[in-house]
């Protein structure tokens, strides 16, 4: 099987980046990422197998538009074959050229679910306008499903209980530290902010969108009190810590 492949080819068990990277090398995409989603807490990347396939899992959750997004909020596929087609445009107005910016020219989202439980979402990307034909689309559809499962497996090994959530591992290695530090993160923006953690989380991915930086990055700025938020402007010169404007 292709995706047990690739898990012996990085001599681990068979995780979330081998479906990715089996999707790539199966399908007429250029990349693959995947996000774990969760209706009552934050969304965080949970693999990629490029760096436009990164760029674009970040770009949706920090804009909070894009298949990506749409794909989990209405649980079915997403087929962006072109994304300087005018609809595409008009619906997702600031993540479709930021995508077209990123290097992806279509995007595909597939949610992954079973029943009502529905952790994350299987995104692939392509550098040319493309068009999955019914064969392709249905292959598309069972690495989804396959991730979907490897996501609830590893929820499961962690807790022992049965998973209702997105799995706490990036890769089952290390997204643990990267979803703590941006949960962290979070926390912390409710007390300078003296927001609720939905609003707290929105400040965190707009600052990071607007100064083109990394959700985890700005994450771990906070935590480390190298950056801070304000709800009013600061200016003190001997302040080297960042303010939000």
């Amino acid at each position: 099987m292709l995706v047990a492949r690739q898990a012996a080819r990085r001599g681990a068990r068979v995780g979330v980046l081998d479906v990715c990277t089996a999707a790539v090398a199966a399908l007429p995409v250029g990349g693959a990422g995947l996000s774990a989603m969760s209706r009552g807490a934050g969304s965080h990347p949970l693999c990629s197998t490029d760096d436009v396939s990164e760029q674009l899992e970040e770009l949706q959750l920090m804009l909070g538009e894009g298949p990506c997004i749409e794909a989990f909020v209405d649980g079915c596929a997403v087929l962006a074959s072109d994304l300087l087609a005018g609809r595409v445009q008009d619906h997702w107005a600031v993540f479709a050229d930021a995508a077209l910016e990123a290097g992806a020219r279509a995007v595909f989202a597939l949610p992954l679910q079973i029943g009502a439980i529905s952790p994350g979402v299987l995104d692939l990307y392509a550098d040319v306008p493309t068009v999955l034909d019914a064969e392709e689309l249905a292959d598309a559809l069972a690495f989804a499903d396959l991730a979907t499962l490897l996501l609830l497996d590893a929820r499961i090994d962690a807790t022992g209980e049965s998973a209702l959530g997105p799995a706490p591992e990036h890769g089952f290695d290390d997204l643990g530290g990267y979803r703590a530090e941006i949960d962290q993160a979070t926390g912390i923006l409710t007390v300078q902010l003296g927001v609720g953690i939905d609003e707290a989380f929105v400040r965190l991915r707009a600052y990071a969108f607007m100064r083109g930086r990394r959700l985890a990055d700005v994450a771990a700025d906070l935590v480390a009190h190298r950056l801070r938020f304000s709800p009013e402007p600061e200016t003190d010169p001997t302040d080297h810590t960042e303010h939000e404007p």
